[in-house]
């Protein structure tokens, strides 16, 4: 699809990168950090005051206890995915995913020599069925792999989710790997609450964050992983062998903008939160209905109820042809028994690029 917009110059609400102004506090922080601070390899779990500013930011936004070193910085989140990953699949394993899911999990699981069994959420509020979870796990199952806030639905996993999955790790010793990455970008106050608050989870649960979501920074690529000491030291043996370190003025600069205060968070999330209202708005003006979303930079759209086919690879091909909007359909993120009716759209865009897009789609509607 972001080929296809290039090709066709259509507006790209399909990838999920923001085109705002990038934050001048991290511009600034890296610029004096690769001026004024090493440039040389940092310590291969990242730099101490990374780990430390991670472990505290937790501590102040989602009161977690998490210590120095249960912190391994990686290259991006999706490092950090991997590292788990290697870490705790042997060939013949199996791992449990959740669909949709972010299209790097499956790869990651057979690249380690396991296999995936699957389980879909069920729209339009996406729940997780606990009971086919649990009928999904084997004799070889080693893992579940959580996303929340999930991409693509924007829907935010609660406490009482969690413990109940807390109760099926216990009952089958398995690890739940957690994809947090949008954690920063939730907008109705609905609660991020991470396995790692759950007591039943926090010796078997692995935290993954990103600098690059929490900041909009996605070039970046300064991720962690969090977890009890018998893990992270897993995670890092694979890291070292993966990418070993990552770039040290960024971390620095990743550490600075760890310590802002509170507010400065908040204002840098509502830009994205104004961009998220009016898309929405737009949409919904425009006779599109939308399921509801906590977090993410992503709306969903239902496609029956807007009145148009249930086929949402077809829909999007004509969106990009005949309308000159890119959008990605959530069939994309299923691996089989793929939910079809949705097609996921960023608002993580400039305001007049979001009016011209709502227009070009209201457009395509009437015709």
């Amino acid at each position: 699809m972001s080929g296809l917009a290039r090709e066709l110059d259509a507006i790209n609400l399909g990838q999920g990168f923001p085109d705002l102004p990038e934050p001048v506090e991290l511009i600034e922080a890296a610029r004096t950090a690769l001026l004024e601070r090493s440039n040389q390899y940092p310590p291969m779990r990242g730099l101490a005051e990374l780990r430390r500013t991670v472990a505290a930011y937790y501590a102040r936004e989602q009161q977690l206890d998490v210590a120095e070193g249960e912190v391994v910085v990686t290259s991006g989140a999706t490092e950090a995915l991997a590292a788990s990953i290697l870490a705790l699949i042997r060939p013949g394993d199996e791992a449990i995913l959740l669909q949709p899911c972010y299209d790097a999990y499956l790869p990651l699981i057979e690249r380690a020599g396991g296999t995936a069994r699957t389980v879909n959420l069920v729209p339009p509020e996406w729940s997780l069925p606990l009971d086919r979870l649990e009928a999904a796990i084997g004799p070889r199952t080693r893992l579940i792999v959580l996303n929340t806030p999930n991409n693509p639905t924007g829907t935010v996993t609660g406490r009482e989710t969690l413990e109940a999955l807390g109760a099926i790790c216990e009952r089958h010793d398995l690890i739940l790997l957690c994809d947090e990455v949008w954690e920063g970008m939730i907008f109705d106050r609905t609660p991020h609450v991470s396995p790692l608050a759950i007591p039943s989870l926090r010796e078997r649960a692995i935290k993954v964050g990103s600098a690059g979501k929490i900041f909009s920074l996605t070039g970046w690529k300064i991720g962690w992983a969090v977890a009890a000491p018998h893990l992270a030291d897993a995670i890092a043996a694979q890291h070292q062998f993966l990418t070993f370190t990552t770039a040290t003025p960024l971390q620095w600069a990743v550490a600075q903008g760890l310590s802002l205060p509170r507010e400065w968070h908040d204002t840098h999330r509502a830009r994205y939160a104004a961009g998220k209202a009016q898309l929405e708005g737009g949409l919904a003006q425009a006779g599109y209905r939308l399921l509801p979303a906590s977090g993410t930079w992503f709306v969903t759209v239902d496609l029956a109820s807007s009145g148009l086919p249930a086929d949402d690879v077809a829909v999007a091909e004509r969106l990009v042809h005949e309308a000159g909007v890119a959008s990605i359909p959530v069939s994309a993120f299923y691996t089989q028994a793929a939910e079809k009716g949705y097609l996921r759209l960023c608002f993580a865009k400039q305001s007049a690029t979001l009016d011209e897009a709502v227009e070009r789609l209201a457009r395509f509607r009437r015709a």
